[in-house]
């Protein structure tokens, strides 16, 4: 890097599908950065799933010079399952860009983002984006931008990310606004031969080079051939490579404070190199006596099981989860047998959007079609004895008589939605037990909703119902809670009056009939039918709360009678009367796997 440059580093916030990665591809166009004939939409969103769907799964880092300056992007995630990564992002860069839909106006994951940026003092540029579209309303989200920022309307630039107008204001923007790092100005040199700290904010694994972490260097110097030691895992290893991105890896001799770069480490688990952890060095005494404050391990907050549909592709399965977590920190996967799907996985996932990529990762890349059980939470179970059990699956359900409390984890979520849908809204966040927190006018027509709920009221179909009434316009995004006690119970399904462990379920106790209801009645349409009559029955505990009975199938065993006494007829009839009591009190009734397709379709 020449010395006259000054070093800007940046990211971009925005909700899904508001121009994000346009964005960045017509600043990679405009820098000069990529060359034209190699320039192509949606760049730096690699993966075939991030193009199809238009959002980035995979934040990417990318180094640009405009002018007299070197401007870092970091292309972060804009779904909620991601905040944590984002919020590392965040920690690695002095500014954000603020991007918002000029036809949608401000989304929760929009307000989501930026609480996160402005918790790390990021100095803001707010920008409006499709200006170039029929339906854009840049006077209605302008109005918004400064309600909630509290800026100046002049200060709100308008870009159009498709066509690239406005893009070089931006970028003259950015390196007017966005302060460079302390390495670099006044007396923070002193930072460049301090000892070395360097946060991660993502990491993946590479065949040839290890684990490769995406790193800011915050203090001292990264070279190549350091001895490096992670500071929250513990983990050592020797930078074997240290680079930049162009958005293709740049390999230099060293980062100084204040640089975004990559570092290989060598490292062959990438659980070893987490996002959040600080890189020191190795060395005896050059080491930093404290790492980078915000680092944890994330937890995954929706567990499932997965499992192959057909049986042969277990080991297949097991292989694919394996790759998936050498790039994927924050997959966990345990195994897991089920009496009726066989051998299979119980994985955690950072939400619903993450498991649907990973089940769609895994049908893409290794051809595997998956059986996916009912995505549930985790529960904390106090039993009697003191002890403290964490729950994962109804399998694990202690016997009710041993369980004193049940804790499960509520979120703070945010909802934004035009004020015309506010009666049908409530109603939803009603029926999935949200608790009114605080509500704020933004703009004249939209409200900003803070309600309080279960986490497990996530993970079935909120989304869609508020999508649906609200004609698509309401957006939700939210951050983990307290714990509290929760009147939850283990619903059973017996067929023929033996439980089936793979259909049990945890449910809240006031909802338990409702659920059994719907649950054996569903059941009773795809269950083959037998030649006895099959009860289909919903229990908490002891207690039956909902019943369906499947017919039997019907045998003529008299049709091949001519004439002759009736009691001849009489005769067969009570001899397969007698036959379907011996089966039904003796017969063993199996599911086949193809019925869970349809019970467990979410």
């Amino acid at each position: 890097m020449s010395e006259n440059l000054s070093i800007h580093n940046f990211c971009i916030i925005a909700h899904v599908d508001h121009g994000k990665s346009t964005l960045a591809d017509r600043m990679l166009e405009v820098t000069h950065t990529v060359e034209g004939r190699r320039m192509k939409e949606q760049l730096l969103d690699s993966m075939e799933l991030e193009q199809e769907r238009g959002i980035t799964i995979k934040l990417q880092p990318v180094k640009m010079e405009w002018k007299d300056a070197v401007l870092n992007l970091i292309d972060t995630p804009g779904h909620v399952d991601f905040q944590y990564e984002v919020s590392r992002s965040l920690q690695a860069v002095e500014g954000a860009v603020l991007l918002v839909d000029a036809t949608q106006g401000i989304q929760a994951q929009t307000i989501a983002n930026l609480y996160l940026a402005l918790e790390q003092n990021l100095t803001i540029v707010p920008v409006l984006n499709k200006i170039d579209l029929p339906a854009a309303a840049p006077k209605i989200v302008r109005a918004e931008l400064v309600s909630l920022l509290g800026c100046e309307p002049d200060g709100i630039l308008a870009v159009s990310a498709k066509t690239g107008e406005g893009v070089p204001e931006l970028l003259d923007a950015i390196a007017e606004r966005i302060p460079s790092p302390q390495a670099f100005v006044g007396s923070g040199a002193a930072r460049l031969d301090a000892r070395l700290r360097a946060l991660i904010f993502d990491s993946y694994y590479d065949d040839y080079k290890g684990v490769v972490a995406y790193v800011r260097a915050v203090d001292g110097r990264l070279r190549r051939g350091d001895a490096l030691q992670f500071m929250g895992t513990g983990a050592q290893d020797k930078a074997i490579e240290v680079g930049v991105f162009t958005p293709e890896f740049l390999p230099t001799e060293a980062l100084t404070a204040g640089e975004i770069g990559y570092v290989a480490t060598g490292l062959k688990d990438v659980k070893e190199a987490r996002v959040g952890d600080t890189i020191t060095s190795a060395q005896p005494g050059a080491a930093a006596s404290e790492p980078l404050p915000g680092f944890r391990i994330v937890q995954p907050k929706v567990f499932a099981g997965l499992f192959p549909a057909a049986g042969d592709q277990y080991h297949q399965l097991r292989d694919s989860l394996g790759k998936l977590q050498l790039s994927d920190s924050s997959l966990t996967v345990q195994p897991e047998q089920n009496e009726a799907l066989g051998q299979g996985f119980r994985c955690g996932f950072l939400g619903i959007l993450h498991l649907d990529i990973v089940q769609e990762r895994l049908r893409r890349e290794w051809g595997i079609n998956l059986v996916v059980t009912v995505p549930s939470v985790r529960y904390r179970v106090r039993l009697r004895g003191g002890q403290e059990r964490a729950v994962h699956t109804p399998a694990e359900w202690p016997d009710p008589g041993k369980i004193e409390t049940v804790l499960e984890q509520y979120v703070q979520a945010e909802l934004l939605t035009p004020a015309a849908h506010m009666g049908a809204v409530f109603e939803v966040m009603k029926q999935h037990e949200g608790e009114l927190q605080g509500q704020e006018l933004l703009g004249d027509e939209r409200l900003l909703l803070q309600f309080t709920l279960p986490l497990r009221e996530l993970v079935v179909d909120l989304n869609d119902q508020l999508k649906s009434v609200s004609a698509g316009y309401a957006s939700l995004s939210y951050g983990l809670g307290e714990w509290r006690a929760a009147d939850v119970v283990k619903l059973t399904v017996l067929v023929n009056r033996v439980p089936q462990e793979a259909l049990s379920t945890i449910v809240p106790r006031q909802q338990a009939e409702a659920a059994g209801r719907r649950l054996v009645e569903k059941l009773k349409k795809v269950l083959p039918r037998q030649l006895f009559a099959v009860p289909l029955q919903a229990a908490v505990g002891g207690t039956v709360v909902a019943r369906e009975t499947l017919p039997a199938m019907r045998k003529d065993v008299t049709g091949h009678l001519y004439g002759g006494d009736f009691s001849r007829k009489r005769k067969l009839l009570e001899k397969q009367k007698k036959g379907k009591k011996r089966l039904a009190e003796s017969a063993s009734i199996e599911i086949p796997p193809t019925i869970f397709l349809d019970l467990f379709r979410r």
